[in-house]
This record gives C-alpha cells, structure tokens and sequence, in this order.
C-alpha cells in the first residue's frame, strides 16, 4: 500500500517547509530555491504546482529535471537516514524534508545546495 505522503497535496504541506524555515530567520524564497534545485522547476513551474494542487507523487513525476548532486544529500530526517531510503519517491521527499532542515538549522545555502547553483 502507497505511503499516505503520496497522496497529499505538495501546497497542503509547502506553508510547513515556509514556516519552518522562517521560524528560523529564513525565508521563502530561500526555500523556493531549495526547491527549484532538487526538481529543476522554475518559479513559474513551481507556482503552476502549487497552484493545481498536485500530490507528491505528480509534484515529482513532473519535475523537469531532478537534480543529479541529490544524491550527495546524505543524513538523518524523520529518523530516517535519506540514503538508505529505498522507496525512490519517498527518497525524494526525504531529500527535500533533509534540505529543508538544513536550511532551517542555519546551514550555509551554497552547502545546501551541494556546491551548485539554483
């Protein structure tokens, strides 16, 4: 049986990545980035995602390009460790939850990031 994450809108669950990361002095944008980095959405793309509804499971079968550096995205999440997840989908979303984190932990975008650009 499918995770219920699957199934849950990405914008029901997106003002929680916001308010994380702005709990701790970071902003939207700054997770928008993260975003656009891991899916290769632009802002348009991503506000379209948004916009529809989308459940994970579309949010990242439409991702344009995943980001090939995710896999550099290593740690524990949820008490989890991201790279032993087998699952792919629920690997993607642990890598997003594990960037978000970070963010909100006060890690340095560039090393968020993994060395790349938004």
């Amino acid at each position: 049986m499918a995770h219920r994450i699957y199934t849950t809108s990405f914008s029901s669950v997106y003002p929680h990545y916001i308010a994380k990361a702005e709990r701790k002095g970071r902003t939207k944008a700054e997770v928008d980035t993260i975003i656009r980095w891991l899916t290769g959405y632009d802002e348009a793309g991503l506000e379209q995602q948004l916009a529809s509804e989308v459940d994970f499971d579309t949010f990242f079968a439409d991702a344009p390009h995943m980001n090939e550096d995710r896999a550099l995205i290593k740690g524990i999440v949820c008490g989890v460790r991201v790279e032993n997840v087998e699952e792919p989908l629920m690997r993607e979303i642990r890598y997003l939850d594990k960037l978000v984190d970070e963010l909100a932990k006060g890690k340095a975008m560039e090393k968020i990031l993994r060395g790349g650009d938004a």
